[in-house]
């Protein structure tokens, strides 16, 4: 049973109550047949159509209890089908003890059904419920080897197989030779179709029916594409690969021979044309799936097709997110890769033969091992001269690399040539 509805009482308690109330109707019954028998002239029409109405009730709850025990033995049937039949056997049975003038101890079966659940046996029944349906899940995926929303898009399918098969007047021929078309070895050749031995030779091989190849091609299910050697590769169209799942999964639909295929798409074009000639030209071309086929059907995937398909995926993604490949070096970042612009640290540079004695260039490193050195000058400068570093540009290159060249903006700040110069940095 499924479906139980919180509060009703137990399945098994529906049973014993319908049980109960038949029996006391029958009782009542008989109460009523032993009076009616008994009875005198006076009364005897009276008690006679009593005990009509006391049997009527009887047989009723009887019903009911019969319908109960036949409910209670499907799966599909939810728990409230029972609780109502439950409900009906008791009406009768106190109906027919009413009606027969006998004690009405039926009506003490309602409390029984009317008794409210406590939340232990709620919880109870709920995880009973749950178990159920998990192993009902775990049967049905271990028969079909799909989930619960795979299955019902397989069913789906099957119904739009059951309608667009009959309508495409195929034979088994014509499968055989989408079959052949599916596995990439399916040519043309010379005017004649062959299924190549081994795939990319395109010579030899079994022969495949021509008149159904050339249909197929007409109407669309097949596409050629041109191989080496004069040869022509013939592959299914996505409307050919649904077509040719449709018919595997509704063989039925399929005709025993051209013949009777041939008629039954000659009967369906035979009212669009007036000629004769037209009408047999129709009827010897196959016709298009239906409209709409091709965008409603969804091939299931499998329970392994989803696993192989997650762990596919979980693999690219650590990839993608810097996972380790074999083969390829993880790019290092550099030191200043990620903080923040350091102080610049001054060096002091050699007097230079071009400056004035007594002057000096400081320069400032874009280093943070040299951050927080005070500037330092050269021994017997008189004058020196402070240079700030103002504006530095660091292109970033991904890597570090040998031989940067780095320019820094030099201000002279005191000094008698004031101005900008340049320092590249080998």
């Amino acid at each position: 049973m499924t479906d139980t509805v919180p509060g009703e009482p137990t399945p098994q308690t529906c049973l014993r109550v319908a049980r109960e109330a038949a029996a006391l109707a029958a009782a009542a019954d008989d109460h009523a047949l032993t009076a009616a028998c008994r009875s005198s002239s006076g009364n005897a029409a009276r008690l006679e159509k009593v005990m009509h109405a006391v049997h009527a009730e009887a047989v009723e709850a009887e019903r009911y209890a019969a319908l109960a025990e036949q409910w209670a033995a499907d799966p599909e049937m939810p728990d409230s089908t029972l609780h109502h039949c439950a409900r009906g056997a008791v009406d009768h049975a106190v109906r027919a003890q009413e009606t027969a003038g006998a004690a009405a101890t039926a009506a003490a079966l309602r409390t029984e059904l009317e008794r409210r659940l406590t939340p232990e046996e709620l919880a109870e029944r709920e995880s009973e419920r749950r178990r159920t349906e998990a192993e009902q899940e775990a049967a049905e995926r271990a028969a079909t080897g799909m989930d619960s929303d795979n299955r019902h898009l397989a069913v789906m399918n099957g119904y739009l197989a059951e309608n667009a098969v009959p309508l495409l007047g195929w034979t088994v021929g014509h499968v055989r030779v989408l079959e052949a078309a599916e596995t990439g070895r399916l040519y043309w050749r010379d005017g004649q179709a062959r299924r190549a031995a081994e795939h990319r030779v395109w010579s030899g091989g079994r022969r495949i029916s021509r008149h159904r190849t050339q249909e197929l091609r007409g109407a669309g299910f097949l596409v050629a594409v041109d191989a080496a050697g004069g040869a022509s590769v013939l592959a299914p169209t996505p409307m050919g690969q649904v077509a040719l799942e449709l018919a595997r999964l509704y063989p039925a639909g399929l005709y025993d021979s051209d013949k009777a295929a041939y008629e039954a798409r000659y009967a369906r074009v035979a009212k669009r044309y007036r000629r004769m000639d037209d009408k047999k030209a129709a009827g010897r071309r196959l016709p298009a799936l239906e409209y709409g086929a091709v965008g409603r059907y969804r091939r299931p995937v499998t329970l392994v097709e989803q696993e192989a398909r997650a762990a596919r995926e979980a693999t690219e993604q650590w990839e993608d997110e810097g996972g380790y490949c074999p083969g390829v070096e993880a790019p290092r970042p550099t030191v200043h890769a990620r903080t923040a612009p350091a102080r610049a640290a001054t060096v002091t540079a050699p007097p230079s033969a071009e400056a004035p004695q007594g002057q000096t260039q400081t320069l400032r490193w874009l280093s943070a091992p040299n951050a927080g050195r005070k500037p330092q000058h050269a021994a017997g400068a008189t004058s020196p001269v402070r240079n700030e570093v103002t504006s530095a540009q660091v292109r970033p290159q991904g890597r570090r690399r040998s031989g940067a060249t780095v320019g820094i903006a030099l201000r002279r700040t005191r000094g008698a040539s004031a101005g900008w110069a340049q320092e590249t940095l080998f």
